[in-house]
């Protein structure tokens, strides 16, 4: 094969291989990370999610989504308080979405219990963490309803998967 052709080929397969490596588009961007985000969540790498999801807030610190996504994040990792303070945030960020105010009534029920009983007696038994939420995706193209991340999770109290290492 001549220098020249091979040159050419390689000039068209090198954009083409970049272009394709990148499954969530750029770094740069809050949607990227919060997509990677909502992915290591769903494959249970809860803190590679925190990670990316903290990533986003760096780039877009007043997207409700991003803050929701944290708190879901906190909270599976047993960082109560500090999912509280994502939960609401997000709340006065977008306080008419029905998906964040369902996750914070949810979390708060589980919340006042788990404060009740880590005052309460050690016979009472201790509170067990809530299922964690599900992450909220970016914005996506509309779809027939039944997306399955705009619908909340049963309240099953469970506890958190373990921390990813």
């Amino acid at each position: 094969m001549r220098p020249s052709i091979r040159l050419c080929s390689l000039s068209v397969a090198l954009p083409l291989l970049l272009a394709c490596g990148n499954h969530y588009g750029r770094p740069e961007k809050p949607s990227s990370q919060l997509a990677f985000g909502v992915d290591m969540a769903k494959s249970g790498l809860w803190s590679e999610a925190m990670f990316r999801f903290q990533q986003a807030e760096r780039l877009d610190p007043d997207n409700p989504r991003i803050q929701n996504n944290l708190g879901v994040a906190s909270e599976a990792a047993g960082n109560y308080d500090k999912a509280l303070d994502y939960y609401k945030k997000a709340l006065r960020l977008d306080p008419n979405s029905k998906d964040l105010r369902a996750n914070y009534a949810r979390f708060v029920e589980f919340y006042q219990g788990f404060k009740g009983s880590a005052t309460a007696p050690a016979a009472a038994g201790a509170a067990v963490a809530p299922a964690p939420r599900r992450p909220e995706e970016p914005p996506a193209p509309p779809q027939p309803a039944g997306d399955p991340l705009g619908t909340p999770e049963p309240a099953t109290p469970e506890p958190p998967p373990p921390p990813a290492l």
